[in-house]
């Protein structure tokens, strides 16, 4: 009898975690995901990071997308290395320099969101609670 559901099935919130574990791989800094499924009909999940340098947000995006079995069908910023931006459709990955990250503030855009924050030990997960 035929399964339901597909046993390689990956969810949104999956392919955030395995996005957030690569990241963390090449010292991605203050990464999270925020679930914005019930806030927008574009996207389920952000997943949002930081470095200090060009050449680290280079090897951050790079990895995330040598690393995942889906490829985001769309790539933006990757010639400037300043904010790069990888559309997995139900997930949207956000690299950016740290500056670039402090004066947008996305975060703050999806405050009503839950969140998860991540650290790099053990890939230990956090998970955060917005009131």
């Amino acid at each position: 009898m035929p399964s339901s559901s597909t046993p390689n099935a990956v969810t949104s919130s999956d392919l955030a975690n395995q996005i957030s574990k690569y990241a963390l791989a090449k010292k991605a800094e203050n990464v999270i995901s925020i679930n914005v499924e019930k806030l927008t009909s574009f996207t389920d999940q952000f997943v949002i990071c930081s470095a200090d340098t060009d050449i680290q947000v280079k090897a951050i995006a790079d990895s995330i997308r040598r690393s995942t079995d889906h490829k985001p069908i769309r790539i933006e910023g990757y010639e400037q290395l300043n904010w790069v931006l990888l559309d997995y459709i139900d997930v949207i990955v956000h690299v950016f320099k740290t500056t670039e990250r402090n004066y947008y503030n996305i975060e703050k855009l999806w405050g009503d969101a839950p969140k998860i924050e991540y650290n790099d030990e053990d890939f230990i997960s956090i998970k955060s609670n917005s009131d």
